[in-house]
C-alpha cells in the first residue's frame, strides 16, 4: 500500500465510484442521490483552492485506489480557522485491512503540519468500525444529533468526535 496525493485527473473516477458506492449502499454520506463526475471535479477544485490535502492509498498490486481522506473548513467563519472537518472512505474491497488507519494517520499528521487545532469528524452513530478507529486514534466523542437524518427509511444519529492537536504554535484571532 503506498500513500498518495489524488488528483482529479488520474484519480476523479475511483473517488466517484467511493462516493456513489456509500451514498446509494451505505449511512457514511447522508445523500440519495450519486455524485457526477462534474461534481467531483468541483470538489477536488475546491480543495486545491483551500489547500486541503486529498490523501489516497493506492494498492502497490493493481494500482486501484484502495480509498481516500480528507478536509475542509468546519464552518466558514474566521473564528473557526483552526478548525477543519474530515472524512475517510474506502473501497468495499479493500476494507478492515488497516486502509483507514493508514489515511487517517497521514490526515491527523498533515493536519499538524499545516497548523490546525481540532479534527472534527461526524460519522452515524451505527458505525461503529469507524467510531472504535476514530477512538483508537485519540478522538473523543463530542455529541450526538439526534434523528439528523432520514435514509433508508429510517432516522439516523450524527455523532461527532474530535480530536484536539498541539498546533498551531502561535494562533491568532482577528
Amino acid at each position: 500500500m503506498t500513500l498518495i496525493d489524488c488528483e482529479f485527473g488520474p484519480h476523479g473516477e475511483a473517488v466517484l465510484a467511493i462516493f456513489n458506492d456509500a451514498i446509494l449502499n451505505t449511512t457514511a454520506l447522508y445523500e440519495y442521490q450519486p455524485r457526477t463526475a462534474a461534481f467531483v471535479e468541483n470538489w477536488f477544485q475546491t480543495k486545491r483552492d483551500g489547500n486541503f490535502p486529498v490523501i489516497g492509498m493506492l494498492d502497490d498490486e493493481s494500482g486501484r485506489l484502495m480509498g481516500f481522506a480528507s478536509y475542509g473548513p468546519f464552518r466558514p467563519h474566521a473564528a473557526y480557522r483552526y478548525s477543519v472537518e474530515h472524512s475517510v472512505y474506502v473501497d468495499r474491497h479493500f476494507r478492515q485491512r488497516g486502509v483507514a488507519r493508514q489515511l487517517m494517520t497521514a490526515l491527523i499528521e498533515r493536519a499538524e503540519a499545516q497548523q490546525y487545532h481540532t479534527l472534527i469528524g461526524g460519522i452515524d452513530a451505527s458505525n461503529t468500525p469507524s467510531i472504535a478507529l476514530h477512538e483508537q486514534l485519540g478522538f473523543v466523542h463530542a455529541g450526538t444529533v439526534r434523528q439528523a437524518a432520514y435514509k433508508f427509511d429510517r432516522w439516523l444519529d450524527l455523532a461527532f468526535y474530535q480530536r484536539v492537536l498541539a498546533t498551531p504554535t502561535n494562533p491568532v484571532s482577528g
